[in-house]
């Protein structure tokens, strides 16, 4: 048995490393920066700075972004599709855009394949599982002499049947060896829907080979330097696998660097029991939100990027390319912020690493928002000087002073991170304020009240490690392991009991696959839903099940559809209960329990007095004398009012005037409205 728990998350400036003593019980973080040509080297030198031997390694997570830069940079491999002869043009024809109907310049999402590079294959399975033609082997015997890269197959009705897509894999390999990438669609979401299944082959096929480089070569180098466990990796869905695991289904991991942080959210809910939260997670590119509604994340079947739909169970996170790093500039006599960054490298001006255009953080600084000296837990020396420089540019542009400058970034970036949280509560019939408001990643406490304050929320909470809470959530996690079976049928001819067995059979499936990433029986459990639509509807929504059993249950039928009714009026407004509903897809999710760390108790104040400095922050174009304490120094039962700068190695709070600040019993920061304001 090893000492630590560790996870590591990657962001787009830095990769955050978060470790658990599980002799002492303390947790301890800190920061490297990220190595974008090679992001093995960040995560071993954040690895470094906290764990002195990998061999004293208990358990190791990785948060990674390699398959959803891939993706998002267009720099995945080649890739070859081989579809059912005669349907082959479903993935480029795709679907209509029924949210953008009547938008003038709207643009297609352009499809990862080529059109020239998708081959019709003769063979035909029926809509019932039965093999009507025969697959044409020989053509695929010729597709394999057009392979540069990985290959995506999605015959038609594979999910019925797969035989002709696992013949086709079969053959590909005997002409091409072991080595080449072959997705499969029943494979990657063993689902309905034609196009979304080919489209999820595709993104693994396309991202695939990337990820498992990537995992081969970073499981290599810890094994080299001692690490004796097997390294996990986050999933979309907010479960871990094993990398051996990931390998196999490298499209599961393909949002896993911003889900730690829904994850964390969850947990801090459990522990604080605050039912509904709203996490904000502001780094140096991107700004994500989640949701956590009656403790649990909000999860999805079914996810897009850029356009393109995938199956497969993820987390809903929204994401807008606003962080510290989004660089500010001028358009049309309007003054906009991101979604382009600075990055790690050149970085925002202040960084001293070549940048002069002037950023989100740069900002920040100039406002004296951030401590230049102690930036990063004090690895980095910001340049003052540079910043305002950058700024100054930017404001001679609006005939502003530097300081209306920098505040009017801040206000821009503000305005557009609470159009994000908008988007995934708002237009979902969620209300702000009925959540608490969760801060974190390196940027985020710094807005975070700022958000608050626009959305007329009331509470905002600020983590312990707020810098590196993703990865903290990492390590709150479970193995899980996904299984989705079509199932159709109206309510009226519904057999209960064979539901209940199928359902008992992917309890079995999955629970016994957990073997294989190294679960204990007594340590193994699973969940079930069924996705539901009214008759006639094209969309479904996922309603929960108790057990595999309960389609047993006399009152079956009526309870489901009471609880779909409930979920389409909170989702939609309305409801029909009583109308015919549908049953299409049956859903288990296998898990198995690692662990997790037990929550770290804050030490209590022994005086209402705690250090601190004072210095000038600007606010409202006014400076003002803010309070700036170490995080390390506020205790439970250490109250304050803003404005006040709270400092800590992995993040910066800044409270505006108007608000104060207590310390609840885990070490959170939680900061409301001053009552005497």
């Amino acid at each position: 048995m090893g000492r630590y728990r560790v996870a590591m998350d990657i962001g787009g400036t830095f990769t955050d490393v978060v470790t658990y003593d599980q002799e002492s019980g303390t947790f301890a973080a800190t920061k490297a920066s990220t190595t974008p040509g090679n992001l093995s080297e960040g995560v071993l030198a954040g690895l470094g700075a906290v764990v002195d031997e990998p061999a004293g390694i208990d358990f190791l997570v990785h948060g990674t972004t390699q398959g959803l830069n891939a993706f998002l940079e267009r720099r995945g491999v080649p890739v070859l599709l081989l579809g059912t002869a005669g349907v082959e043009d479903s993935y480029h024809i795709a679907r209509g855009p029924r949210t953008r109907l009547y938008d003038l310049h709207y643009r297609k999402p352009e499809p990862l394949v080529p059109r020239r590079d998708v081959l019709g294959i003769g063979g035909r399975i029926a809509a019932d599982g039965t093999e009507l033609v025969p697959l044409d082997e020989d053509a695929v015997r010729s597709a394999a002499r057009r392979v540069e890269g990985a290959v995506a197959i999605a015959f038609l009705f594979s999910y019925k049947n797969p035989a002709h897509e696992l013949r086709a894999r079969e053959i590909l390999h005997e002409e091409l060896g072991d080595d080449v990438t072959v997705s499969v669609s029943h494979e990657a979401a063993k689902e309905w829907r034609e196009y979304e299944r080919t489209s999820s082959a595709v993104v693994e096929a396309y991202t695939g080979p990337i990820v498992r480089r990537y995992l081969l070569d970073l499981e290599g180098r810890l094994a080299d330097r001692g690490l004796r466990v097997p390294l996990h990796v986050m999933q979309s869905s907010g479960g871990v696998l094993t990398a051996e695991s990931a390998r196999r289904r490298p499209l599961q991991t393909l949002l896993s660097g911003p889900v730690g942080g829904a994850i964390a959210c969850a947990e801090l809910s459990r522990q604080t029991g605050r039912p509904h939260l709203i996490g904000v997670d502001m780094g140096g590119t991107s700004f994500d939100v989640s949701l956590i509604v009656d403790g649990e994340p909000d999860v999805s079947a079914e996810a897009q990027l850029e356009g393109l739909p995938m199956l497969m169970s993820v987390v809903n996170i929204h994401t807008v390319g606003a962080g510290g790093g989004s660089v500010a500039w001028a358009e049309a006599g309007g003054l906009r912020v991101g979604p382009r960054s600075a990055g790690a490298r050149p970085g925002p001006a202040c960084y001293g690493r070549g940048g002069t255009e002037p950023t989100v953080t740069d900002a920040n600084l100039v406002l004296g928002r951030i401590d230049p000296e102690g930036f990063a837990g004090g690895q980095m020396t910001l340049d003052t000087e540079a910043a305002s420089t950058a700024v100054d540019g930017l404001a001679e542009v609006f005939g502003m002073t530097t300081t209306a400058m920098a505040e009017g970034i801040c206000d821009v970036a503000n305005s557009k991170m609470a159009q994000a949280i908008r988007t995934i509560t708002v237009s979902r019939g969620i209300e702000p304020r009925d959540s608490a408001l969760v801060a974190f990643g390196g940027a985020g406490p710094m807005h975070a009240v700022f958000l608050a304050r626009e959305l007329g929320i009331a509470e905002t909470v600020v983590p312990r490690f707020p810098g590196a809470f993703s990865a903290w959530g990492m390590l709150q996690t479970r193995i899980r392991q996904d299984w989705t079976e079509p199932y159709f049928f109206l309510d009226q001819d519904l057999n209960t009991s064979d539901m209940s067995a199928r359902l008992t059979r992917m309890e079995a499936d999955g629970l016994a696959a957990l073997t294989h990433e190294g679960v204990s029986a007594e340590q193994r459990s699973a969940t079930h839903a069924v996705d539901i639509r009214y008759a006639a509807q094209e969309y479904t929504l996922t309603v929960p099940l108790t057990s595999a059993d309960e389609p047993n249950d006399e009152d079956f039928l009526a309870n489901v559809a009471q609880r779909f009714a409930d979920l389409h009026k909170s989702r939609y407004g309305h409801a029909n209960l009583g109308a015919p509903i549908e049953f299409v897809a049956l859903r288990t999710a296998a898990f198995g329990d690692l662990g997790r760390p037990e929550p770290q108790k804050w030490p209590a104040a022994t005086s209402t007095e705690f250090p601190h400095a004072v210095r000038e922050v600007i606010f409202d174009g006014e400076p003002r004398q803010a309070i700036v304490a170490r995080r390390d120094d506020l205790f439970v039962g250490h109250t304050f009012t803003g404005p006040a700068v709270v400092v800590e190695d992995t993040a910066t709070t800044v409270v505006p005037p108007g608000y104060s600040v207590s310390v609840d019993d885990i070490g959170s920061l939680v900061i409301r409205k001053d009552q005497n304001a």
